[in-house]
């Protein structure tokens, strides 16, 4: 009796400790490396997060997961981006706030950090001026990893900084950002429809399917780009459809339907409908 008593306070001891490293509410910053003290004290003000933790990222850390993704210039020579992520409650999802970012979107930091398996989590973004954002998605999940004691997979962090700079050029070239994030969103939610990996025909075809149906013409070199990056992310060990949950903004969109609608009963029993398929078997956009 002894034994097993020590042997279930043992446990006990053990799983509280683990859950004690990500407690709701646990608050980090990531505050960019070249920084001048006010712009730090200027961005942590925004953040309003007194008494989180702060870590610091380098631009050799933006380098090493953006190179042969964008040029050295666009990259840059100095980390300015900073973020703060906190813990939230389970089946919140991944919720993006950004400030001074002109190039990702919200939904596509949502995107990106679900592929890199970023869970229920409040994110702010933010630089003391303009700029792409493109770096920022290093320190989220540095501090992600830092917050939580869980190490991100290196090849999941590379196919998540490739689906954000993939997106943000399909976004800049077809003039909406959030047109492009939602295209890689179907495109995800159809992966998870499958029970085999698919062919780069068999990718092109489903690329052209979805974009046609969004009312998008995409270039032969677009396609491409999303076949590649379509590829790694079907070879990656991930549960897509519990991935896809994560992703807050095309929720919010419906919800935000419903309560300005409330007169379409019947839609909007169809449209809940939608949204528990959505959440508890493939999450489909096409329903």
């Amino acid at each position: 009796m002894r034994r097993l008593l020590l042997a279930l306070l043992l446990f006990i001891l053990t799983t509280a400790t683990a859950y004690a490293d990500a407690a709701v509410g646990d608050t980090i910053i990531t505050l960019g490396q070249d920084l001048k003290p006010a712009q730090k004290e200027q961005i942590k003000s925004r953040f309003n997060a007194p008494n989180a933790q702060e870590i610091t990222v380098t631009n050799a850390e933006e380098h090493k997961y953006l190179e042969g993704l964008l040029s050295k210039s666009v990259i840059g020579t100095r980390a300015i981006s900073s973020a703060m992520i906190q813990i939230a409650e389970p089946g919140k999802g991944i919720v993006v706030e950004t400030n001074n970012i002109t190039w990702v979107s919200k939904a596509m930091y949502e995107n990106a950090l679900a592929t890199a398996g970023v869970k229920d989590a409040i994110v702010k973004i933010d630089a003391p001026f303009p700029v792409s954002g493109t770096a920022a998605l290093t320190g989220i999940m540095k501090a992600y990893e830092t917050v939580t004691g869980k190490k991100i997979d290196e090849t999941q962090k590379k196919v998540a900084n490739e689906e954000m700079v993939t997106t943000a050029k399909i976004g800049e070239t077809i003039g909406d950002k959030e047109k492009a994030a939602e295209l890689l969103t179907r495109l995800k939610a159809e992966l998870a429809k499958q029970t085999s990996k698919l062919s780069d025909d068999q990718l092109r075809e489903m690329i052209r399917s979805v974009a046609d149906q969004m009312g998008l013409n995409l270039s032969d070199a677009e396609i491409e780009s999303l076949v590649s990056i379509l590829r790694k992310i079907q070879n990656l060990d991930i549960d897509w459809n519990k991935t896809l949950e994560q992703v807050s903004s095309y929720k919010g969109k419906i919800q935000e339907f419903l309560n300005n609608n409330p007169e379409a009963k019947s839609l909007v029993q169809e449209i809940l409908l939608f949204l528990k398929h959505l959440i508890e078997q493939i999450l489909s956009w096409f329903k």
